[in-house]
């Protein structure tokens, strides 16, 4: 019998192949690859340079400091991911993401969005950027993890490919964790507790030691609410609130007013 088809197929264009290999390793990312739900390869630019050197970089037309990352050897490195995932039999055309300080800022709805295209190659840049030509024809889709810049694109794709993968059915052991993470329905997560019952002089919130699973419930939605409020009250600006949230919320304004 062949094996099942992986629920996710990802290529990553980098010049620090060994980096995104050996991350892809451990938690959730390692076990789900060992179960064949996701596929992980990684194509270096460097394969492709025409020179003795190997070279990827070159200075910018018109001057300035750092260096750009030549066209050539990266389009090659897109065709060769794109090869490899169509070779496994996924798209002949994989969705092409660039990470980079001017993209999208990366957020959980888009995380799903892309789970579902199944198909995906990464490019990570380095040194100032990637010559714009390549960006205009080859990426689909630019996305940023937030408004500060690092050295490289590998740990955006790692952290992409992280939160990818989490979503994959059986890569978690309980499935019930991602549904209540935060923004899985658009609030920060409520805040929780394990033993001892007493810690540094806080207890344990007494709800939570009660049994009852309804007032459970009500006092995590309350207390996931307040939070966004409190910590993103931009999430709730355009949130159409049940009855229930929008009392809860009030009750929890109410109290934190008395405290």
């Amino acid at each position: 019998m062949a094996a099942p088809a992986p629920l996710l197929r990802i290529a990553v264009v980098t010049l620090f192949p060994e980096l995104i290999e050996a991350a892809s390793r451990y938690g959730i990312t390692g076990r789900a690859l060992e179960m064949a739900l996701w596929r992980l390869w990684c194509v270096n630019p460097r394969e492709f340079a025409t020179d003795n050197h190997r070279t990827v970089d070159d200075r910018p037309y018109g001057g300035g400091p750092g260096m750009v990352m030549l066209a050539g050897p990266l389009e090659q490195a897109l065709d060769a991911a794109a090869a490899r995932i169509s070779a496994d039999g996924g798209s002949a055309k994989p969705k092409v993401v660039y990470l980079t300080p001017q993209g999208e800022r990366l957020a959980h709805e888009r995380v799903l969005a892309l789970k579902e295209d199944g198909d995906l190659v990464l490019l990570a840049g380095r040194y100032e950027g990637i010559d714009e030509r390549l960006l205009e024809r080859r990426v689909d889709l630019e996305l940023s993890l937030g408004d500060y810049v690092l050295s490289g694109g590998e740990f955006p794709a790692l952290v992409l490919i992280d939160a990818l993968v989490r979503q994959l059915p059986g890569a978690t052991n309980d499935p019930d964790s991602i549904r209540e993470e935060s923004f899985a329905d658009g609030l920060l997560d409520c805040p929780h507790y394990t033993r001892p019952e007493v810690h540094g002089g806080a207890a344990v919130p007494p709800v939570l030691l009660s049994g009852n699973h309804a007032l459970i419930r009500r006092w995590r939605l309350k207390q996931a609410l307040g939070r966004t409020w409190l910590r993103r009250p931009d999430l709730l600006s355009g949130r159409r609130m049940s009855d229930e949230e929008a009392r809860l919320l009030q009750e929890f304004k109410r109290e934190s007013s008395l405290e």
